[in-house]
């Protein structure tokens, strides 16, 4: 899958630094591999998980798919669920977007461009661990 986002401008990160982050991503202990995919890059985990990270101006944003609208048996349900909740989960927002015309939820974080690579290992390693805690919530939503 291609990177969602297009990079309009990088602040306080350039390409010795991104070279940090892919360093950084790889020697954590966390069995990940990590590939640069034009503007972005694609994290996945030993489940196969992928997760998108992407410098965007100032922020630095880590997305991953966890499922696509048409798995949800109860949208309105689920979205309803998912607002009354979403402080439960720490570091990690729900979302929706659409990649090739169909929608999915997503799971995500954010933190600033100028954050400590250190920081983003930890960002990309809670997502993962999220996405699972997410998976069992909204388990009961789904078809």
């Amino acid at each position: 899958m291609a990177c969602y986002w297009k990079i309009t401008q990088t602040i306080g990160v350039n390409s010795l630094e991104l070279n940090q982050v892919i360093t950084a991503l790889k020697k954590s202990d966390n069995n990940w591999t990590v590939e640069q995919t034009g503007e972005c890059l694609v994290i996945t985990n030993e489940d196969g998980v992928k997760a998108h990270l992407a410098i965007c101006g100032k922020q630095i944003t880590v997305e991953a798919l966890i499922f696509s609208e048409e798995h949800v048996s109860d949208t309105a349900a689920l979205n309803k669920f998912i607002l009354e909740t979403h402080k439960m989960i720490p570091l990690t927002s729900v979302g929706i977007t659409e990649v090739d015309g169909q929608s999915y939820y997503t799971a995500f974080g954010a933190l600033s461009s100028e954050s400590k690579v250190e920081s983003v290992v930890i960002e990309v390693s809670m997502l993962f661990a999220n996405i699972n805690e997410l998976l069992d919530a909204y388990s009961e939503f789904l078809k």
